[in-house]
């Protein structure tokens, strides 16, 4: 078994650019962009003395909003260097969702792009907070975000009260090398450095606090599980804002002087170009990724030669679609991952010989110096193999906690420091997990963790609705889609369609219910219960819907 490493993010760039610096480390097929492992850690160190002279202290919140441009990589290790933690923030957020993360998370400074899939990023900003247009950069007195201060763009453009990128870098020119050095070496292994949101298993999402500790050896473990070393280029279409992204991808190329070899975003195509261009051997993905690669007009012209490994997560991978990637994409060492945000993420892993089977009808097992068990929801007693119960883990991946949220992180970890999952699992006597539920009522919809009670807290913002239950129905392409089931307020109108405009542009797209039913009465238990199995039931019959495809 590995031993951990009690390393911090910062001194391990620092260690991997003095032993593989002439080596690749980022590489967009998209903008020619290419630096080797000395010219990345050139630029971060810039950029991370830019932050400090923004007068950025250890321990602040730093949120991103941005697709996988290159800039993201470099705050990633920038705000590691100088001990900022840094807050991702989801792609497809909204006001409403932006607005109670840069609150929630107490961030002084939001790092973003212009915008993404038709939403402006800098007006959402500039609607929530309107003083930004007519102040300073710098000097932000935002009335619904005290705690928040800069804003930086990255682009060319001067947007008003913003600072640009280049801002940042030219100030890193007014902070000396020994400075970073002396924050850089105050820093501990075992503190908070990156914080992402998660709806968790109940309520609003949390911020999940992770240490250099946490990601760091959990980057480790996924890239060893794969035989990642600094001989690979991994491509990485999944967005960074999720672990997948940033552990599982940047993190685990940056340990071990692997190539790290993004798309900005997601387009089969960019993934496919990026491959054959450069000779990827691995590739990460969710299974719908996959497919589309899979099913691309220009796939069998391309030479995936040099393909070997990689990770698909976030959904359960169908044996067609985990034959194609192995035989087709030549990609015959892809492993399985299971996890969650509470836990790095990842608690288990198929390994590069375990055979289709394997990989197709389990999620592997655990990674070295994690423990799993299987205990029963409501004694807590461990369940011999091949009994269904809940899966917890044990170890260095478990979260810090959630942000300024003691009462969930109670909930979540008991007093032994197991996390529990709140998914439904069953173990095989060979130590393979399988996912059985969830306990939760989490709907995962294309990989994407949506939680219903968040909608519901929305919708009810709408005066013509009196009670809403939202829940997940099932769907061929994403898995889940969203069912909000509406109780309307009496003498009034209300349509499906009218709910789905009122959701446009304040909550992300993949939230938005797919499904509207308006109805009069909830199914309920004889206590005052809603049976929300029974809301599901009843919708798949009256959708048409069944294992997944609409019925015509």
């Amino acid at each position: 078994m590995a031993d951990l490493v009690y390393k911090t993010l910062g001194d391990t760039l620092d260690d991997t650019a003095a032993e593989f610096g002439d080596r690749d480390a980022l590489v967009y097929v998209e903008t020619g962009l290419r630096y080797n492992y000395k010219q990345f850690q050139a630029v971060v160190d810039e950029v991370a003395k830019g932050l400090m002279q923004l007068g950025i202290k250890k321990g602040e919140h730093v949120a991103i909003w941005a697709t996988n441009v290159p800039e993201w990589v470099v705050a990633q290790f920038a705000t590691a260097k100088i001990g900022a933690v840094l807050v991702t923030v989801n792609t497809s957020y909204r006001t409403h969702e932006l607005e109670y993360l840069l609150r929630q998370s107490d961030s002084t400074t939001l790092i973003l792009i212009d915008g993404f899939k038709g939403t402006s990023y800098v007006d959402t900003v500039y609607e929530i907070c309107p003083e930004l247009a007519a102040g300073e950069p710098g000097g932000l007195e935002c009335k619904k975000l005290p705690k928040l201060k800069n804003v930086i763009y990255i682009g060319q453009e001067k947007r008003a009260g913003m600072y640009t990128w280049d801002d940042i870098v030219n100030m890193g020119g007014e902070a000396s090398d020994e400075e970073l050095q002396r924050r850089q070496q105050s820093l501990r292994y075992d503190e908070v450095i990156n914080m992402q949101y998660t709806s968790g298993t109940t309520g609003f999402p949390k911020g999940v606090m992770l240490s250099h500790f946490n990601i760091l050896n959990n980057a480790i473990n996924v890239a060893e599980c794969m035989g990642l070393s600094n001989k690979d280029k991994l491509c990485i279409p999944v967005p960074f804002f999720h672990c997948f992204g940033c552990v599982m991808g940047t993190l685990a190329c940056v340990a071990n002087g692997a190539a790290m070899v993004p798309t900005i975003e997601f387009n089969p195509k960019t993934v496919l170009k990026a491959i054959e261009q450069e000779g990827c051997t691995a590739v990460h993905g969710v299974p719908t990724m996959f497919i589309a690669e899979l099913a691309d007009p220009d796939f069998s012209a391309k030479d995936l030669s040099t393909l070997r490994t990689g990770i698909m997560a976030g959904a359960p991978c169908p044996e067609k679609v985990m034959k194609q990637v192995m035989e087709d994409m030549g990609c015959n060492e892809v492993t399985i991952a299971y996890g969650q945000t509470e836990s790095s993420p990842v608690i288990t892993q198929t390994r590069r010989t375990d055979s289709i089977q394997r990989r197709v009808s389990s999620v592997g097992r655990v990674l070295p110096n994690v423990e799993a068990k299987i205990v029963d929801q409501v004694t807590g007693e461990v369940l011999p193999p091949g009994i269904q119960g809940e899966l917890c883990t044990r170890g260095y991946l478990v979260m810090k906690g959630y942000y300024n949220m003691p009462e969930e992180t109670d909930n979540a970890i008991d007093d032994d420091g197991w996390l529990h999952t709140g998914d439904l699992a069953t173990m095989d006597e060979d130590g393979y997990y399988t996912i059985t539920g969830r306990l939760k009522d989490m709907i995962i919809r294309g990989g994407e963790n949506i939680y219903p009670r968040e909608i519901e807290e929305f919708l009810y913002i709408n005066p013509k609705i009196l009670d809403v239950q939202v829940l997940g129905v099932p769907d061929e392409k994403y898995g889940e889609q969203v069912l909000a089931c509406i109780k309307k307020q009496e003498d009034v109108e209300l349509s499906p369609k009218e709910v789905q405009e009122f959701c446009q542009g304040k909550i992300a797209r993949h939230k938005i219910p797919y499904y509207v039913m308006i109805m009069d009465e909830y199914p309920m238990t004889a206590s005052g219960k809603i049976q929300k199995f029974k809301l599901r039931k009843m919708a798949v019959e009256e959708l048409g819907l069944a294992d997944g495809k609409a019925v015509s």
